[in-house]
């Protein structure tokens, strides 16, 4: 009787094991085919244009906030899925579990670390986004670790647009690296702090870009997971223009 009640309990778990799956599975497709429906929507605001052979955007930044007062950037990274419109809170886990739209959303959405501001002296501006499995978020950012990625001049400008205007960023850095806080650095104490840090970056780069950097330099960085939790991918960009 022991030994029936014992195998009972097994299918049992097993059943409910296989549904809670099924509707984490469900609700995942969910929550991403959401978000491409607000990225399509955000992205009417953004228009791109041809402006001397280059390309340009205007971004209708009154019209986001008036949607999400959060707004405050637009990414693009070239051969990947990378062109989002950017938030920022007062902390670096809403958006994790929130889109756009502020709907709860295991997908979330491309925020900027709370302690950016967006100012001059803003040494280190850090954008976040889930790694998603249909490359969705940033889960194409893998893409940069890959040769005919990196070896592609036209992948290696990233335009990233504020109100204040829109800026390239270059791409000295992309690696792989365990979970650590050393690279999402905000403000350092001197100027030889910051360059000690840009050389550590330049450093564990899997490919030279050969780009100087210098105390006056400021930098983008990317980041978002790999292998489940454990590791992160990361990219860093100078500003050029």
């Amino acid at each position: 009787m022991k030994r029936k009640i014992k195998v009972l309990l097994f299918i049992l778990s097993g059943l409910l094991f296989t549904l809670s799956s099924f509707l984490n599975i469900s609700n995942w497709k969910k929550d991403v085919s959401r978000n491409e429906e607000i990225k399509t929507e955000t992205n009417k605001f953004v228009v791109e244009e041809q402006v001397e052979e280059e390309e340009s955007f205007t971004v209708d930044f009154a019209s986001l906030k008036k949607q999400n007062k959060d707004t405050v950037a637009y990414i693009k990274v070239n051969n990947t899925n990378i062109n989002y419109v950017v938030v920022k809170t007062k902390d670096n886990n809403y958006y994790l579990k929130h889109n756009f739209n502020k709907e709860y959303s295991t997908a979330g959405w491309v925020f900027m670390d709370y302690h950016n501001k967006l100012d001059d002296k803003d040494k280190n501006i850090i954008l976040y986004a889930h790694s998603m499995k249909d490359g969705s978020m940033f889960g194409s950012l893998k893409n940069v670790l890959k040769k005919e990625w990196y070896n592609n001049e036209d992948n290696l400008n990233i335009t990233f647009i504020t109100e204040q205007g829109e800026f390239t960023y270059q791409v000295f850095s992309v690696y792989q690296i365990k979970v650590e806080e050393y690279y999402l650095k905000t403000s350092f104490k001197n100027d030889k702090e910051y360059v000690k840090f840009l050389n550590t970056l330049k450093k564990r780069s899997i490919n030279n870009f050969g780009i100087n950097l210098t105390k006056d330099d400021q930098i983008l960085t990317l980041s978002t997971c790999a292998k489940g939790h454990s590791e992160r991918v990361v990219l860093h960009a100078k500003l050029i223009k």
